[in-house]
């Protein structure tokens, strides 16, 4: 994808983040420990694993051994995600040596995982209590089908046409709608240009994006941050289409888990005494760094030669994706035509959508008829969309005001001067004695003038 203004963090950078003594508390969750081992760079682990049964602080050069010459800098990026996570201690003495240690928590819960194995956080229902299970295939769709649920009633509250899609709690709305949404006094919502941003990103980074928010948000709703990524981790290690007993989880975690319900995290069942959860693949991937998690998904669109887009899908969100930056002319039970013109691309781009944006999204969903060839969209059509970005970009609009006919060259090169040291000079041409200034310097300039004529 390319760079977007909205940043979706994984799961590790939110641990790296906590406060010190919150990231000393997580670690007495095993599954955390496991979670952050799994997401660590290979060489991080290797130390990690050569280290767990020394107790002793290690020299930062007795470390620097294990490593090859050309491997110094993979070797930093390690030390410091490892200091970062509080996986290691660093400690200088006085006489500049640089010792570290391996975090006592982390390296208990780690030896236990090794010498009894992986345990899970809960044991499965028996079959015989839950009612037919829906199988891995009928997860993924009720998973997806969520997913764009979700996604549809973040674009129906900004379109009056859209129909509005229910179940969405409105805990989650207000967290979702934070800052991709704006309203002003008697306006609809409408989508701001990280709204439009986030639409056009891949699913594991939109739901990394919502994830974050709800974590960041816990503390409005009496949630300790700390203790839902705990459980959000913990989630992580059940095993997908398998049923959990909803009763094994606190009050906290079972608000939680309703709304993760409404993202396609997890299934809710209710039996005539029981009630159980079952993680989707969404759910189990948590723990997955989110390049691991972005696996390649079927594609359907083809773009021609001609600026024709053909759309072969039944979802009716690809279809809304798909007017943000082109124009659907008609849709079949399960193909959308539309157009790349240049009056929806200056409408993309007047919402904050990138030219490298839309191609991107255009490439990593193509058509998989067309995704093998080189290059997926044709050359002439994202040639075009970028020449129709550079179009609204070729000028720059600065109010400014123009001054002329000095007396003498000493004040007009005073004024220049003058102008430099407010950060204002626009343009000057000294052999006709002409200068062009921002207009929010003007009465800084009209000063000086006047001082220099007394």
């Amino acid at each position: 994808m390319p760079e977007v203004k909205i940043i979706a963090k994984n799961f590790m950078d939110m641990v790296a983040s906590l406060p010190a003594m919150k990231l000393d508390k997580l670690y007495d969750n095993a599954f955390i420990c496991e979670a952050i081992l799994r997401s660590l760079p290979p060489l991080a682990k290797k130390y990690v694993l050569q280290m767990l049964y020394i107790d002793s602080p290690i020299t930062a050069k007795s470390i620097e051994v294990w490593v090859l010459p050309d491997g110094y800098s993979k070797h930093r990026v390690a030390i410091d995600r490892l200091i970062q996570l509080r996986v290691f201690t660093e400690t200088v003495d006085r006489r500049k040596e640089t010792t570290y240690k391996i975090n006592p928590t982390f390296q208990t819960n780690l030896q236990k995982l090794l010498t009894h194995g992986e345990v899970l956080p809960r044991e499965p229902m028996p079959s015989n209590i839950t009612v037919r299970l829906p199988s891995v295939e009928d997860l993924d769709v009720y998973a997806i089908g969520q997913w764009e649920c979700f996604l549809l009633q973040l674009i129906s509250s900004s379109s009056a046409q859209a129909e509005r899609p229910s179940n969405i709690s409105s805990s989650m709305m207000k967290v979702f709608q934070r800052g991709l949404l704006s309203q002003r006094d008697k306006e609809a919502p409408r989508l701001t240009e990280s709204g439009f941003q986030f639409l056009l990103m891949d699913i594991n980074a939109q739901l990394w994006y919502i994830i974050r928010e709800y974590i960041s948000n816990s503390e409005e709703r009496g949630v300790d941050p700390a203790d839902l990524i705990s459980f959000l981790l913990e989630l992580s290690f059940h095993v997908t289409g398998e049923a959990y007993n909803s009763n094994t989880l606190t009050e906290v975690q079972r608000n939680t888990i309703k709304d993760l319900a409404d993202l396609g995290l997890v299934k809710l069942q209710q039996g005539r005494k029981e009630s159980w959860f079952i993680p989707t693949k969404l759910a189990t991937n948590l723990s997955v760094s989110l390049t691991d998690s972005a696996s390649r998904k079927q594609g359907f669109v083809v773009v021609e030669t001609n600026f024709r887009l053909y759309a072969y899908s039944t979802s009716k969100l690809h279809c809304e994706i798909l007017r943000l930056f082109s124009r659907v002319e008609y849709q079949l039970p399960n193909l959308i035509v539309g157009a790349i013109t240049k009056e929806s691309l200056y409408n993309a781009f007047e919402n904050g959508i990138t030219a490298d944006q839309i191609i991107s999204f255009l490439q990593q969903n193509a058509h998989p008829r067309v995704a093998e060839r080189i290059p997926t969209v044709p050359e002439n059509v994202t040639d075009q969309i970028r020449l129709w970005e550079s179009d609204l970009n070729r000028v720059e609009m600065t109010p400014a005001h123009y001054y002329d006919e000095f007396p003498s060259r000493e004040i007009f090169e005073a004024a220049c001067d003058h102008a430099r040291e407010w950060n204002g000079l626009l343009w000057e041409d000294s052999k006709r004695m002409r200068l062009v200034v921002k207009a929010e310097i003007h009465i800084h300039m009209r000063e000086h003038l006047r001082g220099q004529k007394q």
